[in-house]
């Protein structure tokens, strides 16, 4: 397995593996901001804002590939905060692992990239939210994620359910430390 911080330049060479990778996480029950029966022009223009944003600056994209990178087994994002008084800070989003690959350590590669990377961009804070109840708290638990608190109906799942979520954060290094 290879973990790989994608560029502008090489996101394209993956985009249509993500665009499946989605389909599929989503297919599968994940809540992830699509409803059941996500389409592969809808998956590719969310990319397409991802993209975007990578062009910009604000957001980071990382991919677990099988041995010999021709396959594409998991994602996950950084976006960072532009705020400058939150230029501490960055969100977990879209950790997406393929149906084909789970319980293989993919999510948990790919989460210690991404704190690894938040750290040399002296990012200190990471926050998420996920589905309430749903396999990955017990991951961002066991990744030293804290449980903060969650709101009810939050978001509807792919079967149509409205379903609180759970927010978590992290404190990788803090800067008011003496």
């Amino acid at each position: 397995m290879n973990i790989r911080l994608l560029t502008p330049d090489t996101f394209g060479g993956v985009r249509e593996q993500l665009v499946e990778l989605l389909r599929d996480t989503v297919a599968n029950g994940a809540s992830v901001g699509f409803l059941a029966g996500l389409d592969a022009a809808e998956a590719r223009e969310y990319w397409d804002g991802v993209e975007l944003a990578m062009k910009d600056g604000s957001r980071l994209v990382f991919v677990a590939e099988e041995e010999g990178g021709s396959t594409v087994a998991g994602s996950v994002q950084l976006d960072l905060c532009q705020k400058r008084n939150g230029i501490n800070r960055g969100e977990v989003q879209k950790l997406i692992v393929h149906s084909t690959a789970r319980r293989r350590g993919v999510a948990t590669a790919l989460m210690t990239a991404l704190e690894a990377e938040a750290r040399s961009r002296e990012r200190g804070v990471l926050f998420l939210d996920t589905e309430a109840g749903a396999p990955a708290e017990v991951l961002y638990r066991g990744l030293g994620f804290t449980y903060i608190g969650g709101i009810p109906e939050y978001a509807c799942t792919p079967d149509g359910r409205w379903t609180a979520n759970a927010i978590y954060y992290k404190t990788l290094f803090s800067r008011n430390a003496a």
